[in-house]
């Protein structure tokens, strides 16, 4: 979804390791089934927020990976499957807008 633009936004944890990211940074994305394929992209914004609640709340789902298909079922709970909620009101969770660029 991030190759062909349908995906914009990444959903993380505002760790100890994205605490050190900012705005023109390039993050390089690896395709857990292989490993040779990359993308590389830029990040053109960072939107911070104290919880995914307060997220999906306002920004765009379907710039974040949801589909016309699955977007009336999402919700907040969905990145308990990756982050639980002492760690999201430990650390916060962030929004990272990216583009493409190779």
């Amino acid at each position: 979804m991030i190759a062909s633009g349908e995906k914009t936004i990444e959903l993380r944890l505002n760790d100890e390791k994205r605490r050190l990211i900012n705005v023109g940074d390039e993050i390089t994305f690896i395709n857990t089934e292989d490993n040779r394929k990359t993308l590389k992209t830029e990040i053109v914004n960072i939107y911070k927020y104290k919880s995914f609640k307060e997220l999906y709340a306002d920004l765009p789902l379907l710039k974040c990976g949801y589909t016309k298909e699955d977007i009336s079922n999402a919700k907040p709970e969905d990145m308990i499957e990756y982050y639980s909620e002492e760690q999201q009101k430990k650390y916060g969770v962030l929004g990272i807008e990216i583009k493409v660029i190779s």
